[in-house]
């Protein structure tokens, strides 16, 4: 299974969910870099993703958004903290409005990505979203944000064990 942990820390604001691949680094840092294979997971199975920006270097931004069953569009935004491939990214993620410009009535995190390897030869991933309130961080919790990223990243052993590699 790859979601090893998600832990809430109430007192630090921090969700923090931990996977674990038999891939190697760079193939599991590709997951964020490509934004093919991003689409591919970001959204939970329900609601695809579709990257309609991808700029992965400080100061860059990714804008997305997510398509529901009833074909309703939710956006959301990334800017991009600081990249350091193929271990660490930071970015600020938020909700975007319908245009997919940021959404300021809705909190925004910071979400810390690292990536290592593992003595096996596989890669442990660490995602972190620190929220800037509790208020905030109980909004976006109750707006399924939680079960929607384990489904997400539930996605992503079968990316990495594709063929087209």
């Amino acid at each position: 299974m790859t979601i090893a942990s998600v832990n809430r820390d109430l007192e630090s604001l921090t969700l923090t969910l931990v996977a674990e691949y038999d891939a190697a680094p760079e193939r599991v840092w590709e997951l964020w870099a490509d934004p093919r294979k991003l689409e591919r997971w970001w959204g939970p199975p329900v609601y695809p993703a579709t990257v309609v920006a991808h700029d992965l270097t400080p100061d860059g931004t990714v804008s997305y958004y997510m398509t529901g069953p009833e074909g309703d569009r939710h956006w959301g935004w990334w800017r991009i903290v600081s990249v350091e491939p193929p271990s660490t990214l930071v970015f600020e993620d938020g909700f975007g409005d319908e245009t997919g410009a940021p959404d300021p009535s809705l909190p925004a995190t910071l979400a810390r990505v690292s990536i290592e390897a593992r003595e096996d030869g596989g890669t442990r991933m660490v995602l972190v979203s620190t929220f800037p309130s509790r208020e905030s961080m109980d909004q976006v919790l109750a707006m399924g944000a939680e079960e929607g990223m384990r489904l997400a990243l539930g996605q992503t052993d079968a990316i990495l064990a594709a063929a087209e590699w």
